[in-house]
């Protein structure tokens, strides 16, 4: 009779470090209750993780001290099992496509549904919410790149995707400054006109925003491919809504920028 043990060595013999409570059923022809303690009894041994319901990794020794493999490893045979489109972005995108200065501490993905975020031993996986017809438009091979993984290949947010996906989720991404310095380090490999093409898929804030970033750090054709956004605002916005002016009477002193229609009310600092 085959025992959970001997199932998931086999798996691993063949490359593969997570299943599915049905595959392990079918696999093994047992009753559900039967299968669940088995599980339950690897999971106490720290054999098994389970970071959604009815799906499972397989932890090798060196996963066991942080609990689970990087997510890259699995994140994709994950959201297959949910049914759900993806792409990892921000800072581990940006990190992916050169950007060193952002340290990747939480692992995040665009999705287009609301998911709540969940850890897993050492790792935070965090889901950002991107309404569906948008994400449609985005997450299309043309704008998202793929990552190599155990489970064969992860996506990834291209360049463009990723500085829009900053500037929109900027609380996300270490703040203005954090995302001018990804712009600054990776801005000038955007091609300005696929920038452009997804810029519509985002509100034109956060467009505008992301033209200013990469007009100052000096990016300034991805920069020009952004201008045209700058007519249809109807409004000044300020570069950081987050930060407020603890004196009403200093927010007119506040720095504006005719040309991103943007009140400049956070000094942006980027590292050399």
């Amino acid at each position: 009779m085959v025992t959970l043990d001997s199932y998931l060595d086999d798996l691993l013999a063949h490359g593969r470090a997570y299943f599915s409570r049905d595959e392990a059923l079918a696999a093994f022809g047992l009753k559900s209750p039967a299968l669940a303690a088995a599980i339950t009894r690897s999971i106490k041994k720290r054999r098994l993780a389970n970071p959604r319901h009815g799906f499972f990794l397989i932890l090798r020794p060196e996963d066991r001290i942080a609990g689970a493999p990087d997510p890259v490893k699995w994140i994709d045979p994950l959201m297959k099992h949910q049914g759900i489109d993806y792409r990892i972005s921000l800072l581990r995108a940006a990190a992916f496509h050169g950007s060193s200065h952002q340290a990747a501490m939480v692992f995040q993905i665009v999705v287009p549904r609301q998911l709540r975020n969940f850890d897993l031993g050492r790792h935070r996986l965090q889901f950002l919410y991107q309404a569906a017809e948008s994400f449609a438009q985005v997450n299309t091979p043309n704008l998202v790149s793929k990552i190599k993984s155990d489970a064969g290949f992860a996506n990834v947010a291209g360049i463009e995707l990723t500085l829009l996906d900053c500037v929109r989720y900027f609380h996300k991404a270490a703040g203005i400054n954090g995302v001018a310095q990804i712009a600054k380090d990776i801005g000038a490999k955007a091609n300005p006109r696929t920038l452009a093409k997804a810029a519509a898929a985002y509100e034109n804030s956060a467009v505008r925003r992301l033209g200013y970033l990469l007009d100052r750090v000096g990016h300034g054709r991805q920069a020009r491919a952004l201008e045209p956004f700058v007519k249809q605002a109807k409004t000044m916005l300020p570069l950081d809504p987050a930060v407020k002016s603890l004196v009403k009477a200093l927010a007119r002193v506040d720095e504006r920028s005719s040309k991103w229609r943007l009140i400049i009310n956070e000094v942006v600092e980027i590292a050399e």
